[in-house]
């Protein structure tokens, strides 16, 4: 079972998460996929990834982009799972600090107001260092405007890394790893 986390102000539409269900059930897989609407406030979003988790017959695998592969490290940590991130929010907590007020998820048009409290839950799920290394697999291509790319890097030291030259923050090779990330969570 894969389970999605997407990122701020993004959507089970974006292009990663329906590029890998598609993918999934191409090969009758769509039962072996899951990926809801989170909720802005991070305490919120981590209840309903966390009730997802509880209903799966075995452990699911992790795969978070940007401030979802921070809620996928934080999950994996807690519960002892495997994690895919990709180009991750590292300390989340500052680099949305420039968001605090009124937003649009690009999605779904939603407007919804991110707050210093918002900041502070993602601050109190702060991880400091992975502690299995093996669980993750870490993808990033350098071009990310939006995050260093090097800060992940050090993050995930010991990790499966994908590191690409170029590219960007909606890591724009990720169809060329499809088949990989369902290695990766032994999804045959």
């Amino acid at each position: 079972m894969i389970l999605y986390l997407h990122g701020f102000r993004s959507a089970p539409a974006s292009t990663k998460a329906t590029r890998l269900q598609a993918h999934m059930a191409e090969r009758g897989l769509a039962d072996q996929f899951w990926c809801g609407q989170l909720p802005i406030a991070p305490n919120a979003a981590i209840d309903l990834i966390e009730a997802q988790i509880a209903r799966c017959d075995t452990a699911p695998t992790l795969v978070g982009s940007s401030l979802g592969g921070f809620y996928a490290t934080w999950l994996a940590e807690k519960h002892g799972l495997k994690a895919i991130a990709v180009n991750p929010g590292v300390l989340s907590h500052l680099s949305l600090a420039p968001y605090v007020g009124q937003q649009t998820n690009l999605y779904t048009g939603e407007v919804f107001d991110f707050t210093e409290q918002h900041l502070a839950e993602l601050k109190a799920m702060e991880t400091p260092r992975i502690t299995r290394p093996e669980r993750y697999w870490l993808m990033v291509e350098t071009g990310d405007e939006v995050l260093d790319y090097r800060h992940a890097v050090a993050k995930y030291a010991g990790a499966r890394q994908t590191v690409l030259e170029g590219g960007d923050h909606s890591f724009s090779r990720w169809g060329d790893y499809l088949n990989d990330v369902l290695a990766f969570a032994e999804i045959p």
